[in-house]
């Protein structure tokens, strides 16, 4: 008897124990797999219980989903849910899944951006890497009320964006956006800065202005700071700026390699031809090249500069009109040479 009691007790002990081992490798083994590499899951703000399974059993190969539901609902997962982007790269098990989602463990992405015009390209950049979609990063950008109690306009918030890769969580909104964004031009704006920018008497979106046309004009990086230094030259005698990359923003038309006389007439107050001073805000995106060449210009006499008649790339400068007429000839017969007319 005591031989078949202490049978019995072993024999329940062992399937106590293999109990035991199918429940731990069912509850944390692996048995959810990504069904490529860096497998992306998307939840959308707002999304319900089944959005969030119909996302996990589209881009995941779970093995028994009632078991991944049955954790989920002892972790109180279906008032827990947090929307954004997660990327699962390698086998995990059930609880982890239900912890990363749980958690809001997101997966940052990056968003790049230079070159950049218009707050029109900006939001279609944005849309391709945030929840938010162009259309709501625009109706937030085209309502001046969102950002005027931090000193920009509609004519100046392009200022606010200062070419850089950046993360942020998927389901940033254009607000979040927005915020973060101020964040990292506050933070680009240092004392150092921000003193340079006074000494020249202008203010950080007036520099980011003067910034976007050096950035249009000048091909050469290292030629940025002589440049800068005319413009400066320029608006500290009041002459009007002359910069035809304003006159191509005016007309909306960049494909101009010859900005003609025609050109010129167009009333707008981009127009630096016709109106002194700088421009109602940037014409693009400043670099920080752009910007950090106006905070650093050169201390020079120039007052002109016309492009070298060997398409190099590189300018002439001069201090008197005449000199100036001299080398700008040149590059208009190099111009016609190469038939280039518009």
């Amino acid at each position: 008897m005591k031989k078949i009691i202490l049978y019995f007790l072993t024999a329940v002990l062992v399937v106590a124990l293999l109990v035991s081992l199918w429940g731990y490798r069912t509850l944390y083994g692996v048995n959810v797999y990504p069904l490529k590499q860096q497998q992306p899951v998307f939840i959308p703000t707002g999304s319900s219980y089944q959005q969030v399974l119909d996302s996990i059993t589209a881009n995941l190969n779970i093995k028994n989903i009632r078991v991944l539901e049955w954790v989920a609902m002892k972790k109180d997962y279906p008032s827990r849910i947090k929307a954004g982007k997660y990327i699962i790269d390698k086998g995990i098990s059930y609880n982890e899944l239900v912890n990363i989602l749980r958690s809001g463990h997101q997966t940052p992405v990056r968003l790049t951006f230079s070159n950049i015009r218009t707050i029109n390209q900006l939001a279609a950049r944005a849309a391709g890497k945030l929840e938010a979609d162009s259309m709501k990063i625009m109706d937030f950008f085209t309502n001046e009320t969102n950002f005027s109690a931090d000193g920009f306009s509609q004519d100046n918030i392009i200022a606010l964006f200062i070419p850089d890769t950046y993360e942020f969580f998927w389901n940033t909104d254009a607000n979040g956006f927005y915020k973060r964004m101020l964040k990292e031009y506050r933070q680009f704006w240092d004392a150092t800065r921000l003193s340079k920018a006074h000494e020249k008497g202008l203010t950080p979106v007036e520099v980011s202005t003067l910034a976007s046309i050096i950035d249009d004009e000048v091909a050469k990086k290292d030629e940025k700071p002589k440049i800068a230094g005319v413009y400066l030259n320029r608006l500290k005698r009041g002459m009007p700026l002359q910069a035809c990359p304003t006159i191509k923003f005016a007309l909306n038309d960049f494909t101009i390699t010859r900005v003609l006389f025609k050109h010129l007439e167009i009333e707008s107050p981009y127009n630096t031809y016709k109106h002194s001073g700088l421009p109602p805000g940037p014409i693009g995106c400043a670099s920080v090249d752009g910007i950090d060449a106006v905070l650093n210009a050169d201390d020079s006499d120039y007052i002109f500069f016309a492009a070298k008649a060997d398409f190099s790339g590189y300018h002439n400068f001069s201090r008197t009109l005449a000199e100036h007429n001299r080398y700008a000839a040149l590059y208009q017969k190099e111009l016609d040479r190469r038939r280039i007319f518009k």
